[in-house]
């Protein structure tokens, strides 16, 4: 396990600078000039001159991209083009705001999606099934701008169960306040493509030699899918969270952006809007580097659900 941590972590540096130097490549050579952007459409050749001087892009390529690597390093990325704020204060102050969003959504995706495909698959070929196969595909041809409107619109405004938009410094009022309706809103979004493909795991795994083997032998049906099916589906279960991780992150910018709560994700699209290159490319290198950690994770989990699988 040691050894194949090791060789692990040391291919992911190569992966990690091929990243480095094609967003570096992106942002120097395909985007617009910051410098111009800053100085807006008034500024004179010598005041955009200044600003890029101030910025340090009238350095040589060379030189940026190793101050762009020491950066990355080093964590510090100096401070925001835009708000002057440093991004190293900006990642703490909104990242607690957007884990409080993400983790809620995540836990619940993939705890519902699991007992809904299992229930469905252990219901196979019924009415039911049929039923719930066409409601999830008419959830799926929904947009998730529909399910915020409706949602603000019948939770909200309403019913008055929750409010639509707000943010607090306690993270348990947030909890319990703020954020369970887009928690909500963003878990019904995701159930139905989830619960469609976990059934289709299950599924496969209900075809197996080895459950006919233990029917054979006398197995009550609750005890195969449960013990067996669940078991051996964990697997492809696994490879899928570790896929939908960074969406569920990615996706949770417009629900900060439609309920206005104060989290990186917002800040990643202000950025956008603003370009401020620093925000974005820090966040674009963490979010590579947290994807690559967690295929890792996803490799050595699979060893703990289940012991025959061999990590070479």
């Amino acid at each position: 396990m040691t050894s194949y941590l090791i060789r692990r972590v040391w291919q992911m540096i190569p992966t990690l600078l091929g990243v480095v130097l094609l967003i570096f490549c992106l942002f120097k050579f395909f985007g617009g000039d910051p410098a111009e952007i800053m100085g807006g459409m008034s500024a004179t050749p010598e005041q955009i001159a200044a600003i890029r001087t101030q910025l340090g892009l009238d350095k040589p390529v060379t030189e940026q991209l190793w101050i762009f690597i020491q950066q990355i390093v080093t964590f510090d990325w100096g401070k925001s083009w835009a708000t002057n704020e440093a991004i190293s204060n900006l990642f703490a102050t909104r990242l607690p705001a957007t884990l409080t969003i993400m983790i809620p959504i995540l836990i619940l995706e993939v705890g519902l999606a699991i007992v809904a495909g299992l229930a469905v698959a252990y219901v196979r070929g019924s009415l039911t099934d049929r039923a719930i196969m066409v409601i999830t595909t008419v959830a799926l041809s929904v947009s998730f701008l529909v399910y915020i409107i409706v949602g603000q619109y019948l939770f909200g405004f309403i019913l008055g169960w929750f409010p639509v938009q707000g943010w607090s410094n306690s993270t348990w009022v947030n909890l319990t306040t703020y954020a369970p309706l887009p928690v909500m809103l963003a878990v019904l979004v995701s159930l139905s493509p989830q619960t469609r493909l976990y059934r289709s795991f299950f599924l496969d795994e209900v075809g197996q030699d080895y459950v006919r083997t233990a029917r054979a032998k006398g197995v009550g049906e609750n005890t195969v899918m449960f013990k067996h099916v669940l078991r051996n589906a964990m697997i492809p279960i696994l490879t899928n969270v570790a896929t939908i991780l960074p969406g569920v992150f990615i996706g949770s910018f417009l629900i900060e952006v439609f309920f206005s709560i104060p989290g990186l994700g917002r800040e990643v699209l202000l950025a956008v809007n603003r370009s401020d290159y620093p925000v974005i490319q820090a966040v674009t290198v963490y979010l590579a580097a947290l994807t690559m950690v967690i295929n890792l994770l996803t490799d050595v989990l699979y060893k703990f659900v289940d012991p025959r699988v061999s990590l070479k």
